[in-house]
């Protein structure tokens, strides 16, 4: 595994010192987990960002409506 080195403000480094309180087996450990949660929220935002748009351009479009409308049909419910 690689390593990284960075700073931390003090309210963190205590936060991370109880690594124990919150079930990790090492400091390492908990900062995977909070590295990958946050990666996962990230990409969830952006997931629904993209959604949001593609909504917007859909509503715009009747266009776009009409040939989804065509493309479904005959398609159970």
């Amino acid at each position: 595994m690689q390593q990284a080195k960075f700073s931390l403000t003090l309210a963190l480094m205590e936060f991370l010192n109880n690594y124990k309180r919150y079930g990790f087996k090492d400091k390492s450990s908990m900062v995977r987990a909070a590295l990958v949660r946050l990666q996962e929220e990230l990409e969830l935002q952006s997931l629904k960002q993209s959604a949001n748009l593609y909504a917007e351009v859909y509503e715009e479009e009747a266009e776009l409506r009409d040939l989804t409308e065509t493309a479904v049909s005959g398609w159970p419910e």
